[in-house]
């Protein structure tokens, strides 16, 4: 077991980080290849190439956190074999001294001879026990002189081994190093040409703030008609609980509701849901997050930030978009300018899908998790093909990277 760890991290959960960023490394030059079939430098290129910089970056950074890991085995290992040597050395010295004095005696003293001119019973059987003892030893002495050159021959070669990976790695480094500088430059004259179109950026930074405040408004509908259904149950039972009073008397109103008050159901997929959190699969089965949640600047327009209810996935085009838990679909609507948007309920949580086409799904369907909802949409001019995805607790805003597998 590799027991050397780096930030908390062993040599193998280096191993899987690094397999898992080269892989979406793949989709993002995948992402890459596809949209170079359009010549035209878009903002969602550019993301898509920042995403692929930051993933690379990563990866360069894991990369040299691995070959750290396998210098201090190499050192451990050289540091042991060295000691082995001189134990080896140290023993073989020993035994040979052993071999030297049992010749010299074997000459002047016969065994037997040595045992019957004891003095008494007791001293020859020391004797006896002694001459045992001693060809025991020789014999461990032996052994264990053979056990460590097996050792030392195992940690040479595991030695070699290591020494040959953190080669291979130091090879992939510049590798990556140089693919990093490359794509570093791309990147600047994507911006250079990005910042010539900053009318257009504008443009769309204000429908993309209509989209948003048309999600938020339907979010927020929703809310307050559980809330008024909410107040509905509570006078209903106030009312039943009045008919069947034994007594005859009025019984105490039960104060409005001033919330939403959930139903048993609608609690138990609540807890559910919360306790998947950090474990919610992805809206779609391969994509690239290319804008987080939060106010943030804006990747092209200088000094204006932007603010994002969610999270963006780009994906290939043709990618469906799938419910992350079970629900029941609340909304199905148009948003202006933005394609098709569905919202689901999970008890007290809201799971938002914008940007849809060719929905499966209508409201008041119950919805099973990774079921289907609808196809993503292609923006026609600028080829790209996003979800925009949110998480809410009734009307407050959550992160959703804070709930999905990562």
């Amino acid at each position: 077991m590799l027991a050397i760890l780096v930030n908390g991290q062993s040599l193998d959960e280096l191993r899987k980080k690094k397999q898992k960023t080269n892989e979406q490394i793949k989709y993002t030059t995948k992402l890459l290849e596809e949209a170079k079939k359009n010549q035209t430098k878009t903002l969602n290129k550019f993301k898509i190439l920042n995403k692929q910089i930051e993933l690379r970056t990563n990866l360069i950074t894991g990369i040299n956190s691995e070959v750290g890991v396998l210098a201090d085995f190499i050192d451990q290992n050289a540091w042991l074999v060295a000691s082995l040597n001189a134990d080896l050395e140290e023993l073989k010295s020993e035994y040979a001294r052993m071999i030297v004095y049992a010749q010299r005696n074997q000459t002047n003293y016969d065994k037997l001879l040595f045992v019957l001119s004891s003095n008494s019973f007791n001293q020859a059987y020391k004797r006896i026990m002694y001459l045992r003892q001693y060809t025991e030893y020789r014999k461990r002495q032996a052994e264990l002189i053979q056990w460590i050159r097996d050792l030392i021959q195992v940690k040479v070669s595991r030695l070699q081994l290591q020494r040959a990976e953190k080669e291979t790695l130091l090879q992939s480094k510049k590798r990556e190093a140089d693919q990093l500088t490359k794509e570093k430059t791309q990147q600047g004259q994507y911006l250079t040409t990005l910042q010539k179109k900053q009318k257009e950026f504008e443009k769309k930074l204000r429908e993309q703030q209509q989209i948003e405040a048309q999600l938020s408004n339907e979010i927020q509908k929703i809310v307050e008609e559980e809330v008024r259904k909410a107040r509905e149950r509570a006078r209903e039972l106030a009312r039943a609980k009045e008919a069947t009073n034994k007594t005859g008397k009025p019984s105490a109103k039960s104060p409005a509701s001033t919330g939403y008050e959930m139903t048993p159901e609608e609690k138990l997929a609540s807890g559910q849901f919360e306790q998947n959190k950090r474990r919610l699969p992805w809206p779609v089965e391969r994509g690239v997050i290319t804008d987080h949640f939060g106010i943030h600047e804006h990747p092209v327009l200088k000094n204006i930030q932007v603010k994002n209810n969610g999270i963006d996935i780009s994906t290939a085009q043709g990618v469906r978009a799938r419910a992350v838990f079970a629900g029941e679909v609340s909304r199905v609507f148009m948003v202006t300018g933005g394609n098709m948007a569905v919202i689901i309920r999970h008890g007290k949580y809201l799971t938002v899908y914008s940007n849809l086409v060719n929905v499966q799904v209508k409201s008041g369907d119950k919805v099973a998790i990774k079921q289907t909802i609808g196809t993503i949409g292609t923006d026609g001019d600028d080829e790209k093909t996003v979800l925009k995805f949110q998480i809410w607790k009734e009307n407050v805003k959550m992160d959703p990277e804070d709930w999905i597998a990562r």
